[in-house]
């Protein structure tokens, strides 16, 4: 073999190493000669949920980091993230851990936030969201199956009973139709004759389905009734018209109750009566005097007798004595 051969072999050699190391290397590092520089966040949970080192970590769906390792911190368990630094996360944006499946995994996942909030820093810690796991799910759902079968059982009980309180529901219900069966029938036949004799236009209710006079009267009846409501609107219509009057001082009425002058002029004429009253009480005037002086009627009565003497002397003189014997006796 000479030298070229030699020469051309270990070149190719040379060149398979380096297609060798080259394939390595981008199947561990990802086609990355640097490794860029991490952004790491802290997701404080109560429980991890199976959460492990390598999970992804997705901001609204797509992948930008993955979790660094997990830790136990005091009582409860943190999630270190390393995420892209060229990918801001919002400082109120919230993590928790999400199921990717069924059968997968877990990852966390990372809202977006509120627009325009100052991105986390390096370190910070990110707030979190409890939520519940496959197998909370299904606790639950085994617990709710469990009720629902205690509640079907009470139910089943309830309806069909239990031996000890005379049956269930049904039972009690089968027991009354028994006993009462007879009364049933008399009360049914007492239905087909009251309807029969409806159909056949006898009593009050039969006369009223089948009589059109019957018919005709009370709907008279009725139109009249409406009539008198009519006539009671009208009357109550008229009514608050007159008050409205009242109220706004029209009318005789409304004068008396609203005007100021025509009150005036009663309180004066009720003083006055009130004045003359205590006047005549008190024998003031001419009429207080004829009222309460004794020697006024005194006289009257005195005048009186005077009067019938005379007038018995009358009888035997003549009308110019008569004159006479008046004027001595008045006088």
């Amino acid at each position: 073999m000479n030298s070229t051969q030699q020469t051309a072999r270990v070149g190719l050699f040379f060149l398979l190493g380096v297609a060798l190391v080259w394939v390595t290397f981008q199947t561990l590092s990802d086609g990355k000669i640097f490794e860029e520089r991490s952004h790491t966040l802290i997701a404080g949970f109560g429980d991890l949920k199976q959460l492990k080192t390598g999970d992804e970590v997705r901001l609204a769906g797509v992948k930008v980091g993955t979790v660094k390792t997990t830790r136990l911190a005091g009582r409860r368990a943190e999630a270190v993230l390393q995420v892209d630094p060229k990918i801001p996360i919002a400082s109120d944006a919230t993590a928790s851990i999400v199921m990717s499946g069924l059968i997968g995994g877990n990852y966390i996942a990372i809202d977006m936030g509120t627009p325009g909030a100052p991105p986390l820093a390096d370190g910070a810690e990110i707030k979190t969201l409890e939520s519940p796991d496959l197998n909370t799910l299904m606790s639950d759902i085994g617990g709710l199956g469990k009720q629902l079968q205690e509640s079907l059982g009470s139910f089943s009980k309830t309806l069909n009973g239990t031996g000890k309180d005379g049956g269930g529901i049904i039972q009690k219900l089968d027991k009354l139709v028994t006993e009462n069966s007879a009364r049933v029938d008399a009360t049914m036949a007492n239905l087909q004759e009251i309807t029969s004799k409806v159909n056949r236009g006898e009593g009050t209710l039969g006369k009223l389905v089948n009589d059109p006079k019957l018919h005709d009267e009370l709907l008279a009846t009725v139109e009249e009734i409406k009539a008198t409501a009519t006539q009671a609107k009208e009357f109550v219509a008229n009514a608050q018209t007159l008050m409205d009057q009242v109220k706004s001082g029209q009318g005789p009425l409304g004068t008396l109750v609203y005007d100021q002058k025509a009150a005036d002029d009663i309180k004066a004429s009720i003083a006055n009566i009130r004045s003359v009253s205590d006047k005549l009480a008190k024998g003031q005037g001419t009429l207080g005097k004829l009222i309460n002086d004794d020697s006024l009627y005194n006289s009257a009565q005195v005048t009186i007798k005077k009067v019938d003497r005379t007038l018995d002397g009358l009888s035997d003189s003549g009308p110019i004595t008569a004159v006479g014997i008046v004027v001595n006796a008045l006088f």
